[in-house]
């Protein structure tokens, strides 16, 4: 690392090799000579053997990943044009096919189809990373599917769920993400060979007027570049709208990851649930006690960022004019691989988090217990009609007490006494021991809970992870601050 200099945190503290590697300079340019490589064997194939060699084409398959970075950065300085400066080395290695490498084509011939690869293969990492996700969230929504704890409406005490049920919420998220990656994927296709603003026009002269055989070759490109086909129409890009989902598909992983990692660091304060807290870790350099959820706190943060990424390629989509504009070229050559990397970021957390996450029982009962008089009155109304008396009468009774009990806990700071106040009412028909049996048993407060996490998981998550089997991510690096 160069200490002199700035560096990008997303690649020196957050992200993988694997997803730093792909929008690396090697992976770009080594991709583009590719490009080149499969169009000049598609035009070979389909008739130019007049103009292309086999030799010509064993040169260039040859020095696909010899590149000279010095030659192509200087010649970039004198003509300022990244790809005739790339055309311009290759042809240094490879003197006997300069003359037809990119034979025909416009600059995005190479950078769009690039683009399109490296985005195809950067969201098999991240679908990768998404399902190890919620292989880890099912496992320990099963784990805890019985285990009550204190719900929350508008952050105040609601009726008790279960921590199972709860992560089902968030694994329905993901799934969600999951759906729209292959959605994306689905719609991802090769730009191809298209020519200067998409017509064609330059490879229909090559091939003397042929349409069907340019219409094959660029059918052929794509096939080579590993994709089932192309775009039927292009300006001289492929449209942009695709990046606007690919954005907004990230984007849509960031606002899961956020929702889960803000609600983590609420309950790490509640002290029901926390991330993993490492032997040596240091949560505080002044209070020596702490255990601050920073890995939650760091997922916050770079999907805040994610998800404000997303706005800037609606508008670069629709400031296109006509068939192009360049004003794309510099925010897309930072803000696609920050999306992914950001991502991979935000996936490698939430992995290391769910695969260790810290549960205490006592403390989620001891929240329930706190409320659980307040929430057994719907009970006390139902068994009170049921020995004769008005729901009307009983109502305005326990509502006259719960008023009492919430003064006395929020103004004195006692134990929530409503079931002795009712007990101790010559008007309710429940003594003491009576009222305290309706609230001996949390798990009579849950409802379906542990059903529902049971038949969530066993109809849609684990037959989604049995389709993916072998296609799970894991954590290549490190966590660090």
């Amino acid at each position: 690392m160069n200490r002199d200099i700035y560096q990008e945190p997303l690649v020196s503290r957050y992200t993988s090799k694997a997803m730093q590697q792909l929008f690396s300079e090697k992976k770009k340019f080594t991709t583009w000579r590719k490009c080149w490589i499969a169009l000049a064997e598609s035009q070979y194939e389909y008739g130019l053997t007049d103009i292309i060699t086999a030799e010509m084409l064993h040169e260039m398959r040859a020095n696909c990943e010899n590149i000279d970075y010095d030659i192509a950065a200087a010649k970039e300085r004198e003509i300022r044009h990244d790809v005739m400066a790339h055309v311009y080395e290759y042809g240094l290695k490879c003197p006997k096919a300069s003359g037809i490498i990119h034979l025909g084509a416009t600059s995005q011939f190479v950078v769009c189809n690039t683009d399109l690869i490296i985005q195809r293969e950067a969201f098999a990492l991240i679908r990768s990373a998404l399902l190890q996700v919620i292989k880890n969230l099912a496992d320990f929504a099963y784990k805890y599917r019985q285990l009550p704890t204190l719900g929350y409406t508008h952050y105040q005490p609601a009726q008790p769920v279960t921590i199972g049920k709860r992560m089902t919420l968030y694994i329905q998220d993901l799934i969600m993400d999951l759906d729209y990656i292959e959605m994306f994927l689905s719609q991802l296709k090769a730009r191809g060979a298209k020519g200067t603003v998409g017509t064609q026009a330059t490879f229909l002269e090559l091939f003397k007027g042929d349409h069907e055989k340019v219409r094959l070759m660029d059918q052929r490109v794509a096939e080579k570049l590993g994709f089932s086909d192309t775009f039927a129409v292009t300006s001289q890009t492929y449209t942009r709208k695709l990046d606007m989902k690919m954005a907004e598909t990230l984007a849509g992983i960031g606002a899961s990851a956020h929702k889960f990692a803000v609600d983590l660091r609420l309950l790490s304060n509640l002290k029901v649930l926390e991330e993993p807290f490492e032997k040596n870790q240091t949560g505080s350099s002044a209070m020596a006690y702490k255990r601050n959820p920073m890995r939650a706190e760091r997922m916050t943060g770079l999907a805040r960022k994610l998800m404000g990424l997303a706005p800037n390629f609606g508008v670069t989509f629709s400031n296109q004019w006509f068939e192009r504009t360049l004003d794309d070229s510099a925010i897309r050559r930072m803000d696609i691989p920050q999306c992914f990397l950001l991502t991979d970021a935000i996936l490698k957390l939430y992995m290391n988090i769910t695969s260790d996450m810290v549960v205490f029982p006592k403390q989620a009962s001891r929240h329930i217990l706190a409320e659980l008089p307040f929430m057994a009155t719907e009970k006390i109304l139902m068994e009170a009609v049921s020995r004769g008396m008005s729901r009307q009468d009983i109502h305005e009774i326990v509502k006259e007490h719960s008023i009492a009990a919430g003064r006395t806990v929020k103004e004195q700071g006692r134990d929530n006494d409503l079931m002795q106040r009712l007990a101790d009412d010559d008007r309710v028909p429940f003594s003491i021991d009576e009222l305290e049996d309706i609230i001996a048993d949390q798990s009579g407060f849950i409802g379906r809970a542990p059903e529902q996490t049971e038949e969530y998981l066993r109809e849609a998550v684990y037959p989604l992870l049995d389709r993916y089997e072998g296609q799970f991510g894991t954590q290549d690096s490190i966590i660090t601050v």
